[in-house]
């Protein structure tokens, strides 16, 4: 079964039920995606955790108010980016904390995908050249390449049209490959 009859499946049965266990199945569906998601806009793992389950916790509660859900991923999504706006809000100090390779290991999927990258060495240059995009560009590559969301799914979570994602994506992808150029210009 594919995650979107998968998805629709759960979601159906959990509107019917209210039944905490198939609420469970969709958090075990999201959640490795949704982390990633946070955890490359705070760049904590702690913190990454700690708004993944604030996430799930809101969405169980939007589920709860009887509202018409269309895409379940969508709803996560637009949540995740509204926490994440909060938690900038509320956090004390802006500085950003370095990424480590402990981190970088439980962003991944069990590790496996940061100890392929020669030592985590790729992946810190690459999260430093997205540090340099600007915030709409980071977003749009995060959700696409890193979450692997399709571009029906990113406009939804974006509130733009398809168009307007591929546009986003293609600038975004080019202003990274400048960046990418620029750098191994000066080495």
């Amino acid at each position: 079964m594919s995650v979107d009859l998968s998805e629709k499946w759960l979601l159906y049965q959990l509107k019917r039920t209210r039944d905490p266990e198939l609420f469970g199945k969709l958090y075990d569906l999201y959640a490795p995606r949704l982390y990633r998601f946070v955890y490359f806009k705070v760049s904590s793992a702690h913190d990454a955790e700690d708004l993944t389950a604030e996430i799930f916790l809101k969405a169980w509660e939007y589920v709860n108010g009887k509202k018409e859900i269309e895409s379940f991923s969508g709803l996560l999504y637009t949540i995740a980016r509204n926490v994440i706006i909060d938690f900038y809000r509320h956090r004390a100090t802006g500085r950003e904390e370095v990424i480590e390779k402990e981190m970088l290991e439980r962003a991944s999927d069990k590790g496996v995908a940061a100890e392929k990258m020669s030592e985590a060495h790729d992946a810190r240059a690459m999260l430093e050249h997205l540090q340099k995009l600007k915030e709409e560009y980071r977003e749009v590559l995060t959700l696409r390449y890193v979450d692997e969301l399709e571009v029906k799914e990113i406009a939804v979570i974006l509130g733009k049209s398809q168009l307007n994602v591929r546009v986003m994506t293609h600038r975004a992808l080019g202003a990274l490959r400048r960046i990418v150029e620029n750098k191994k210009g000066e080495n």
